[in-house]
């Protein structure tokens, strides 16, 4: 923990070092009343983001207007990440000078400016790190603009012991709908009304309906409540449920936000599985549905899910293909699989596909990705299937760079 720790404040110090460089290089060709002005301004935004980063669980963020709200962010984010990059690029410039030096220390000419030092930093790298930085702050700032714009990913999952009944019963999953952060109820009316198009014989949703507090939901509880499908609606409890994030009066309050929180999933017509399971069923054929509460398998994340208590007395006769609802995806490969390999599907959500990232046809890649291991789409071990959904809505970031917010529709197929 520790050497994390120290880590990451020499990586900071780094980026405000090479961040000031670059600015003061930039610079340096104006007057020096011009150059004053310019670093003045610069310190002035890196201190007031400084201070915005400390105390930004105390900033009154509902009672700024969402366009404000929104800008600020995505400009803290993009300004502290541009930092980072601009160290990068400036750092790797340094490297290449001092590589340079000592190979031509052993071939007796080292190449030093003048005064006797190494030789200057290059103009262009400085101007490429700044325009690096400048444009990932343009990025995030134009992020924003899709936080809205619903994606629909479609799946087919192709399995033998699939009902006859069930071939061709559509899916749709939704997670991480994080109501707290929304700010415009229409364009989350027509992400709702774009599922629905979809004509699902079911709805799933795999946890965060919130931030943190019951509440948040109120605003969206009759969209939401539009939700419905022939077989239902049914859904879990996500990390961020709970509540376990910020400070309550007492701990009677948090068990009360949560009941509160249980009881809207039940006025919007979502059936709520806590630990337990239920069997869906077509003419004379069923298939099985185990919904758990949050299970993490990474540092942080809590397991309330209790897959035991789940399974008690699941009839694997009446279900020959079974679905897991369960919000974090390392509990498929940490206890799902190893431990229940007849649970044919899991779906999960979490990662949000970190809202940032590139996704093309035949490729995809999020920093999230070194963290865990399935974090968007489909897997695949064996008999056994996970689906990761990039979640509804966004949480942190106002906004997605590259990884939209998702629609998932799986279609299952008897083969």
């Amino acid at each position: 923990m520790m050497r994390r720790a120290l880590i990451g404040v020499i990586l900071l110090l780094l980026s405000e070092y090479y961040s000031f460089v670059a600015i003061r290089g930039l610079l340096r060709h104006t007057s020096p009343r011009g150059r004053a002005i310019g670093i003045g301004i610069y310190l002035a935004i890196t201190v007031l983001l400084w201070i915005f980063l400390f105390t930004f669980r105390r900033i009154p963020w509902h009672d700024m207007p969402p366009v404000l709200r929104t800008l600020a962010i995505s400009f803290a984010i993009g300004f502290f990440l541009a930092k980072i990059i601009i160290a990068v690029v400036m750092l790797l410039g340094d490297l290449r000078r001092v590589l340079l030096w000592v190979v031509g220390y052993f071939r007796n000419k080292p190449r030093l400016h003048s005064d006797g030092t190494l030789m200057p930093r290059s103009e262009f790298v400085q101007n490429v790190a700044l325009g690096a930085g400048a444009s990932i702050i343009g990025l995030f700032l134009w992020g924003t603009t899709n936080r809205y714009r619903y994606r629909v990913h479609r799946a087919k999952l192709r399995a033998s012991h699939i009902p006859e009944a069930f071939h061709g019963f559509k899916i749709v999953q939704l997670s991480d709908i994080h109501s707290g952060s929304f700010d415009n109820p229409e364009a989350v009316a027509a992400g709702v009304e774009r599922a629905l198009a979809e004509k699902p014989d079911v709805i799933f949703f795999t946890g965060d309906l919130v931030n943190n507090e019951a509440t948040e939901i109120v605003p969206y509880k009759s969209i939401f409540a539009r939700l419905q499908a022939p077989l239902g609606v049914y859904s879990t409890l996500g990390n961020h449920d709970y509540g376990d994030y910020v400070e309550w009066p007492s701990p009677a309050a948090k068990v009360q936000n949560l009941n509160t929180l249980k009881q809207h999933h039940a006025d919007m017509g979502w059936k709520l599985l806590l630990n337990e399971h239920v069997y869906l069923q077509k003419g004379d054929s069923t298939i099985g549905l185990i919904g758990i509460e949050n299970w993490g398998a990474k540092a942080g994340f809590p397991k309330y899910g209790d897959m035991r208590a789940a399974t008690a007395g699941y009839d694997l006769t009446k279900a020959p293909f079974t679905i897991l609802l369960s919000h974090d995806p390392s509990h498929w490969e940490a206890q799902v699989r190893p431990e229940y390999p007849f649970v044919d599907l899991t779906l999960s959500g979490h990662t949000h596909g970190m809202q940032f990232g590139i996704e093309i046809p035949g490729f995809k890649w999020s920093p999230v990705q070194y963290v865990y291991q399935q974090w968007a789409g489909l897997y695949r071990a064996a008999r056994q299937h996970l689906y990761v959904n990039r979640g509804f809505g966004f949480l942190g970031y106002p906004g997605r760079v590259g990884i939209l917010p998702e629609i998932t529709v799986i279609t299952l197929e008897k083969v």
